[in-house]
Parts: structure tokens; C-alpha cells; sequence
């Protein structure tokens, strides 16, 4: 029997739906329940972005319902789109001026980026919410 990769391809998905929806969901939990929409606002405003309590509230119901979206596999290429322009900003705003390498820099965004770049380009793959939902028959 010939082993061929392309039968597990779409499994891929389902080990990078958790990990990152959850990374996502964390983040936006520790936001909005750690630092408050409040606190949230205030790092947004010293980092010179505009409406600061409403540019908070927009990230912390992106990285929620966006990682909770990624997670489940569904939406899946909205939220990826979604979440890879805000981890453009957030590169460009906040990280770039400290260079590459963590703990400063923008490579744990610029991996979020790719990896939601990927969501958006190829779906949520196998074990989705959206896979169930269109295997549904019809009545």
C-alpha cells in the first residue's frame, strides 16, 4: 500500500484550529477580564491608536469571537482574515520598533499572521463546525 499525504491534508487543520483559536480566545479573555476594556484602551491610547476604547473593544471581540470562530471551524475564513489584518496592525503599531525576537519584537504576531493567513486561505479542514453544517442534509 502506497502511503499518500494528500488523504490526512485537511487533518492538518484541525491541530492549528485549536492551538490558535485558543491562543486567540486566551488573549482576548485576558484583555477584557484581566486589563479590562479600561486597561485595554489605555495601552491602545499610549500606542497612538485612534478611539482607543472603541479600537479595544473591536480587538477583544476579534481575538473572542474570532478565536472561538477558529476553534470551533466556523467562519473560519472570516475570522482568519479578520484576525491576520489585526495582527498586521499590531505589528506595525506596537512590536516592529523592537525588532524580531520576542519578548519586544513581532514574531509571535508575524506567526499568528501566517497562520491566519492560512485559515482564510484554506478553510477550517476536517472536524469543522462548517464541515457538519454543509454535510446536513437538506430538508
Amino acid at each position: 500500500m502506497k502511503y499518500s499525504g494528500a488523504r490526512f491534508a485537511k487533518w492538518g487543520m484541525l491541530p492549528l484550529r485549536i492551538v490558535v483559536g485558543l491562543v486567540f480566545l486566551m488573549h482576548g479573555g485576558q484583555k477584557f477580564f484581566v486589563f479590562g476594556i479600561g486597561g485595554t484602551a489605555d495601552i491602545m491610547g499610549k500606542l497612538g491608536l485612534p478611539l482607543p476604547f472603541v479600537s479595544a473593544a473591536v480587538v477583544i471581540a476579534a481575538e473572542m469571537l474570532g478565536g472561538l470562530a477558529i476553534l470551533l471551524g466556523v467562519f473560519t475564513r472570516l475570522a482568519g482574515a479578520l484576525l491576520a489584518f489585526e495582527m498586521v496592525v499590531a505589528i506595525l503599531v506596537a512590536r516592529f520598533h523592537g525588532g524580531f525576537f520576542a519578548p519586544y519584537g513581532y514574531e509571535f504576531e508575524l506567526t499568528l499572521l501566517g497562520v491566519c493567513l492560512t485559515f482564510a486561505l484554506n478553510g477550517p479542514g476536517r472536524m469543522s463546525g462548517e464541515e457538519i453544517w454543509h454535510r446536513s442534509p437538506t430538508v
